[in-house]
């Protein structure tokens, strides 16, 4: 028979951290580059990174948007549908950039092979990301295996699901960090589509506990609207935060730029949605319902911009609790639970 948990479950919009005293004396004193070992992967990121990561669609995980991102030291999934010649192009102008860089595949054969390729022609990548929406399939656990003896030394990257015994079988099957997360993006519909999902919060927060008992790691993935919802998506126990809606928007984001009423807009959308599917597959398959949405943000300019805005809040939340590096937020994160997060007094209507 069914059966109900009613314990809370909660979502970034039902908590906020509780400020702790601090001896530091200036945001400047933050260290939000992180060092990592994983449990199977030989390679490794930079030394300097920030862990926040460009999401693997194509209006995020571009080779421009990767380009601007390294400079800054965070890191880009590429989006799955470049060519190789393209990857070759990308690598002549940018190789120290690849490092930076995960390469993006689904369970289609042809996928695996470009991914294949990729890897073999630049060794300088250190990542694979495997992304499907529904990581509780065997068929998936039996690609992560695979995957896994390709590909002995690179940092496998697996998702998405958002329960702990889900990531503790992604691991052991040989994936160093799993995405979690189902249905809390902002052009994501699975939740409404099938009432299937999971508050962002309390799934990092199982997962994290998961995943670092087995000397894994995971992505917080989808749900963060602000640079609030990335501190505390890493307070929680994240080890990465992926980005997509706010990163979405900018000169260096796929999506077509329009007018609207004399504004510019640009276009963003799910990979499950329609207009991805169209793009890319030929259409939304009789068998299965787009899970995603198409929309138009305001043009936003240079990604710079925004990403010294979330630099900046990651680390005056870290000033707040007295963290003085990026990996020391959970140790010093106590969230309450609240039914505002903002005075709305004078939000737009």
């Amino acid at each position: 028979m069914p059966i109900v948990d009613n314990e809370i479950k909660l979502d970034f919009k039902d908590v906020l951290i509780r400020p702790k005293r601090s001896t530091m004396k200036s945001r400047a004193d933050v260290d939000l580059a992180r060092k990592f070992a994983f449990r199977h992967a030989k390679k490794n990121f930079p030394e300097d990174v920030i862990p926040v990561i460009a999401a693997n669609m194509d209006t995020v995980g571009t080779f421009e948007m990767a380009a601007v991102l390294a400079k800054h030291k965070l890191l880009t999934a590429i989006h799955k549908h470049y060519s190789v010649e393209e990857w070759r192009k990308f690598a002549t102008a940018h190789e120290s950039y690849l490092p930076y860089l995960a390469v993006s595949a689904g369970m289609v054969k042809k996928d695996s092979e470009t991914m294949d390729q990729i890897l073999q022609e630049f060794p300088q990548i250190p990542a694979i990301c495997l992304d499907v929406a529904n990581g509780y399939s065997e068929h998936f656990v039996e690609f992560v295996k695979e995957i896994r003896e390709k590909h002995p030394e690179h940092i496998i990257i697996a998702g998405n699901v958002v329960t702990g015994e889900m990531v503790e079988q992604l691991i052991l099957c040989g994936a160093d960090i799993i995405k979690v997360g189902i249905g809390p993006g902002s052009v994501c519909t699975t939740r409404s589509k099938t009432g299937v999902g999971y508050p962002q919060v309390s799934a990092v927060l199982e997962c994290a506990d998961a995943a670092h008992g087995l000397k894994g790691h995971i992505i917080s993935d989808g749900g963060c609207t602000c640079p609030g919802d990335i501190a505390k998506a890493f307070g929680a126990g994240a080890d990465f935060v992926m980005l997509g809606g706010m990163f979405a928007g900018h000169d260096e984001s796929g999506g077509e730029l329009v007018e609207r009423d004399g504004r510019m807009m640009k276009i963003f959308y799910g990979m499950s949605s329609s207009t991805a599917m169209k793009k890319h597959v030929g259409g939304v398959a009789e068998y299965r319902s787009s899970e995603g949405k198409t929309v138009e943000i305001p043009y936003r300019g240079k990604a710079k911009d925004t990403i010294l805005d979330i630099l900046g809040g990651l680390r005056s939340a870290c000033t707040y609790v007295g963290a003085e590096k990026l990996k020391e937020l959970p140790r010093r994160t106590t969230f309450i639970r609240v039914t505002q997060q903002l005075n709305p007094v004078f939000s737009k209507s």
